[in-house]
C-alpha cells in the first residue's frame, strides 16, 4: 500500500509538471470581459505641471509672496512667486514689472528684459515707464 501512495503521488507530481503553462490569449479573454475596476498607477503629483485659471485672488497672494521674499533677498523665490502670479492673472502688470525687478537682482538679463517689455505692453502708461524703458535700454540683448 506505501508503495502504491509513493508511486501515485510520483506520477501525480510529474503530470502537474508536464502540463503546458495557461493559454495567455484565454487570459486576456477574461481579463476584457472584466469591467476596469482598477485604479491607474499613482503619478508624482509634483510632476503635474500646474494648470491656472485666471483667479486675481490667487495672483495677489502670491505677488504679497512675493514682496516678502524680494523684501528678505531670496529673489529666486520671489521670481517664482510672481512668475506664479502672472500665471494665474496675466494681465497684472505689478507681477510683470517686480518679475523683472527680482530677475535683474538675479542677473538673468533676458528674463528680465521680457518681464519689462510684458509689464509696458500691459501698462503703456503707467508713471514709471519711462524708468522702465531706460532700464531694458542698459539691458544686454542676449
Amino acid at each position: 500500500m506505501r508503495i502504491f501512495l509513493a508511486v501515485w503521488f510520483a506520477a501525480c507530481a510529474l503530470n502537474a509538471q508536464q502540463q503546458p503553462p495557461p493559454d495567455k490569449k484565454a487570459d486576456t479573454k477574461q481579463q476584457q470581459a472584466k469591467p476596469l475596476e482598477e485604479e491607474p498607477p499613482e503619478e508624482d503629483e509634483s510632476l503635474i505641471p500646474e494648470t491656472c485659471v485666471l483667479n486675481p485672488l490667487e495672483a495677489s497672494r502670491n505677488i504679497t509672496a512675493g514682496n516678502f521674499y524680494f523684501k528678505k533677498g531670496n529673489y529666486r523665490a520671489a521670481a517664482n512667486r510672481y512668475k506664479r502670479a502672472s500665471c494665474w492673472d496675466p494681465s497684472s502688470a505689478e507681477a510683470f514689472l517686480k518679475l523683472g525687478e527680482s530677475e535683474e537682482r538675479m542677473k538673468d538679463r533676458a528674463g528680465a528684459r521680457d518681464a519689462y517689455q510684458k509689464y509696458l505692453a500691459l501698462a503703456p502708461d503707467a508713471k514709471n515707464a519711462s524708468e522702465i524703458k531706460k532700464r531694458i535700454a542698459k539691458l544686454p540683448n542676449k
